[in-house]
């Protein structure tokens, strides 16, 4: 680990004042302390801004969720209004890493975090994200747990959170605050692709925080649920993972949101599974057809095209288990 300056942020203006001159905000730590430790980043100064007031969930006057970015995960998991409006939010989270990280972890850390391609923490391997330009090891090394959507000749590592799979379902905004002010931004575009600048990862500007995240009002009633699939049971990152919400009248899709994780280089929005979803009666045989379209685009790798057949499978299952049958 390389010296660094530390600096415990006493209001929101002073955290500010020492992100626009550079400074990386931590409150959880537990992704960027790693990354620091394996040299991957080298930060000269840390902002602590844990003890920022942003750590309230409220429901919003139209029915949403607002959720405070130093709120934690697991507080988020447990909190009433989440399990009770948005299920698949508190699946997502419990899913995620251990109870430990979750006690430590926030909402707005978790949305940041980068990748755990193992490329990408050697710092010996080639990696664009890591060093620009440099190449991409996974491209021709060992890749099964690599993406096979949204990849790029620059990168094709995978976006490790399960939460933002189900923010990105649900169609969750972002709330930024800068030196500039205040500013809202779809997750979907605040999550960058990595095109030919893998290096950049999310869509914030110097200085900028995460105040919070914002799931806006949907139909209801609503179903959500969220299902990932794993090496192992605990403690493991997605290789793939289904998000899905399903707003169902009279037997009929009237809403569908669906998302995919473990797959994409950001989480992947379903919108052909969506669109193939709304106005037609819940049966299985929509459920097989739907999720058929889940690899739209997608560019499998030499060792994980398994997950080609394991996308669609997992999609209509989480369909099968929020939606039902007749």
């Amino acid at each position: 680990m390389f010296p660094f300056s530390y600096t415990n942020a006493s209001s929101l203006q002073e955290a500010l004042d020492h992100g626009q001159r550079g400074g990386r905000y931590i409150a959880g730590g537990t992704t960027l302390v790693d990354l620091m430790r394996e040299t991957v980043e080298r930060p000269d100064e840390l902002v602590d801004i844990s003890g920022l007031p942003l750590t309230e969930i409220t429901m919003t006057p139209r029915g949403g969720l607002r959720i405070g970015a130093l709120a934690r995960m697991a507080d988020v998991a447990a909190e009433p209004k989440v399990r009770n409006t948005y299920p698949v939010i508190s699946q997502a989270l419990e899913l995620s890493a251990s109870a430990q990280l979750r006690n430590m972890a926030t909402i707005g850390g978790n949305i940041m975090q980068r990748t755990r391609c193992a490329y990408f923490r050697d710092v010996s391997a080639d990696c664009n994200k890591r060093l620009p330009g440099s190449g991409c090891a996974a491209l021709h090394g060992y890749n099964r747990t690599h993406a096979i959507l949204g990849t790029s000749e620059s990168c094709v590592c995978t976006h490790p959170s399960d939460l933002a799979v189900a923010l990105a379902a649900l169609e969750a905004v972002v709330h930024l605050v800068g030196p500039d002010g205040e500013r809202d931004v779809a997750l979907t575009d605040f999550l960058l692709l990595p095109g030919g600048t893998p290096h950049r990862e999310h869509a914030v500007r110097p200085g900028e925080l995460i105040a919070a995240v914002e799931i806006p009002a949907h139909p209801r009633p609503l179903r959500s649920g969220y299902l990932k699939v794993r090496d192992r049971q605990s403690y493991e990152f997605a290789l793939t993972s289904a998000a899905v919400a399903l707003h169902i009248r009279g037997g009929v899709i009237r809403a569908a949101k669906v998302a995919a994780g473990g797959v994409g280089t950001v989480p992947w929005k379903l919108t052909a599974v969506e669109d193939h979803l709304i106005g037609r009666r819940r049966s299985p045989q929509l459920w097989s057809a739907a999720a058929d379209l889940a690899t739209e685009g997608a560019r499998p790798l030499d060792h994980n095209r398994f997950k080609i057949d394991l996308l669609k499978r997992t999609v209509e299952r989480q369909l099968l288990i929020v939606g039902g049958t007749e």
